[in-house]
């Protein structure tokens, strides 16, 4: 049997409501999928057991929580876990070199280790369902996203392990999918946000910083709902994938690229480094401070 009722099975983190994970647990769930979802506050996972899913209390960043959900997903889903999706995040905007390192650790505790961790506690229970694994990274892993070096670094070691994983999982028949994500109306954007250092080297243009803060968010990035986000991500994870030849035409792809600004932002790497720089220094107001510092020397 896969899942409940012979249904097939999905185990999605980070679906705290008003993010990307409890968009996508809804659109499974809508779908007819035995849906599990998990949240680090047990408090916000009453909702779910009220919509029929079952849920569960999960930190990625803690093995034994880890473990613990293991354990009891392996008894929902009789030992054969058909699709587990990695969206658990964190985000952090900052200057490269105001960097805290803790808040730097605690980032790719989420985003890179703790996607690690979910993948070998559960690809025993992936294996035998020959099933799909997601990862949600980001198209500022292509991009130089001022600001935002510590996520944006993050996104791209989680995009670099995927692509290796994919490869070493075909054998057993798993599939691993990655998500580049691009602007999603979430709550990531409000809780990724620090206040700027006296002592940093753009407290002489804060205003640049300030404007950045959030910039997921704002109507300038052309954020993607999270439903809308939610039902490509769906759509495209149940497509069938098949032969290598003709799988970007008639197939799933093995890289989604959807969210605001994401198509617009693959297709100008594809012009080289150069192009991404000239876009991103003059979108995020380098320019202008680079004439602010100029004016200083004089």
């Amino acid at each position: 049997m896969t899942g409940l009722l012979g249904r097939k099975s999905v185990l999605v983190t980070g679906c705290t409501p008003g993010g990307i994970g409890y968009a996508v647990a809804k659109e499974f769930y809508q779908r007819g999928y035995h849906v599990i979802a998990t949240a680090r506050r047990p408090e916000l996972l009453e909702e779910f057991r009220r919509q029929g899913m079952d849920a569960i209390a999960l930190d990625v960043t803690d093995a034994t929580s880890i473990k613990t959900c293991r354990q009891e997903v392996r008894k929902l889903v009789d030992g054969r876990l058909d699709i587990l999706i990695n969206n658990a995040g964190r985000g952090l905007t900052m200057p490269a070199t105001d960097i805290n390192l803790d808040d730097a650790r605690d980032v790719y505790e989420t985003n890179v280790f703790g996607v690690m961790a979910m993948v070998s506690a559960f690809v025993d229970l992936i294996i035998p369902a020959q099933g799909l694994i997601i990862n949600v990274a980001s198209i500022s892993a292509l991009i130089p996203y001022v600001f935002g070096s510590v996520y944006a670094s993050s996104k791209a070691a989680l995009a670099s392990y995927s692509r290796t994983l994919r490869t070493e999982l075909r054998p057993f028949g798993v599939r691993v999918q990655v998500v580049m994500a691009g602007t999603v109306k979430s709550n990531i954007g409000a809780a990724s946000s620090s206040k700027l250092p006296q002592s940093s080297l753009y407290q002489c243009a804060k205003h640049l910083y300030e404007a950045r803060l959030g910039f997921s968010q704002k109507k300038t990035s052309n954020p993607m709902s999270t439903e809308v986000f939610a039902y490509k991500l769906v759509d495209n994870a149940l497509r069938p994938e098949v032969n290598l030849f003709w799988r970007n035409w008639f197939g799933r792809s093995d890289w989604f690229y959807y969210g605001g600004m994401s198509t617009l932002l693959h297709k100008l790497s594809l012009f080289g480094e150069w192009m991404l720089d000239f876009v991103m220094y003059r979108r995020f107001g380098m320019h202008e401070l680079e004439t602010i510092v100029q004016d200083r020397r004089r």
